[in-house]
């Protein structure tokens, strides 16, 4: 057997220079082929190493018949990281041959958790939010915080941002890369004056078992839609229940880590995202909704998006073959 595999690092898979507009149009495939039944993917498996239960590692599998796409990914989120300045995230993404099951490549994972991330909130968006949404808030200003606002720039005509984050320094960086796109950005040090009047909300500040309540009753006007990439964590549970649509992006998944004591005393679930993207269940139905999306990131995006990686990194040449 003379079989190899192609390594990316996180350098060659950013090389690649896939743009967020082609990373959107891809997982919202995924999310067609899931809602159409063609995907399997099981609920994330987890391990939880160090103390406290926030750390985890999780295995990720899925296969994609309509993408010719199967493999794993083995990520780790480690909230403690950015005080050793180590990414929250890091790991490893596996792409298989779907039909001879070798290993096509390796690579980092963190460039594609973090724009199939921003682009899952943006499709949720697509589906949810008003169609003129202008201002968003940017509730945690980390990575996802940066990528979350490239989507839904891209998705959406925005004009202002409002962003707001503990660490002054990580506001700063996001106003900073705020008024690069060439939008108008505001600073601000209380959470209450970002939400206020936002069209689009995103929190995407560490995921913790035990909320901490950032965001209050009453702060989310009508109208306004919400993607919470980090789970239920910067939410009251009276903000919370504020929601005509309350979304995910896998039920089965969501009961899982509901299981696992995230999601408690949230409201009742409307719809998996693939439901709402082949429309078996309705969107947003008027201009008054004020609607969820607390996207908890699967296997589908990241094997949505691998192959048009593995394509392109070999045409440019990019990464090291190595034997198996």
């Amino acid at each position: 057997m003379n079989a190899r595999f192609l390594y990316l690092s996180f350098e060659d898979v950013a090389k690649v220079d896939l743009g967020m507009a082609e990373v959107i149009k891809a997982v919202e495939a995924g999310f067609m082929e899931m809602g159409n039944g063609r995907a399997e993917m099981p609920p994330k498996n987890a391990i939880h190493p160090g103390s406290g239960g926030d750390n985890y590692i999780h295995g990720m599998p899925c296969y994609i018949p309509g993408m010719k796409s199967a493999g794993l990914k083995w990520v780790a989120g480690y909230p403690g990281n950015q005080k050793l300045d180590l990414p929250y995230n890091t790991g490893l993404l596996v792409l298989n041959d779907t039909e001879t099951g070798v290993v096509l490549s390796v690579m980092d994972c963190r460039w594609i958790t973090t724009m199939r991330t921003g682009a899952a909130s943006a499709v949720s968006a697509k589906y949810l939010a008003r169609p003129e949404s202008e201002t968003i808030a940017i509730i945690a200003c980390g990575v996802q915080g940066h990528s979350n606002l490239e989507a839904m720039n891209v998705q959406f005509k925005l004009k202002k941002v409002r962003a707001y984050d503990p660490v002054a320094s990580q506001t700063d960086k996001l106003v900073a890369y705020a008024r690069e796109l060439g939008l108008e950005a505001e600073a601000v040090t209380d959470p209450e004056k970002a939400v206020r009047g936002a069209d689009l909300i995103v929190s995407s500040g560490p995921i913790l078992k035990k909320p901490y309540d950032t965001v209050k009753e009453n702060w989310m006007e009508e109208g306004a839609f919400a993607s919470l990439v980090d789970f239920d964590s910067s939410w009251s549970r009276k903000a919370l229940a504020a929601a005509d649509k309350w979304t995910t992006d896998n039920i089965a998944q969501y009961h899982h880590y509901k299981d696992l004591g995230y999601f408690q005393d949230c409201p009742p679930l409307h719809a998996e995202l693939g439901e709402l993207v082949v429309g078996r269940k309705k969107g947003r139905e008027n201009v008054r909704e004020r609607n969820f999306a607390s996207n908890l990131g699967l296997a589908l995006n990241d094997m949505a998006v691998a192959p048009i990686i593995f394509k392109k990194a070999q045409e440019k040449g990019l990464g090291v073959w190595l034997p198996l």
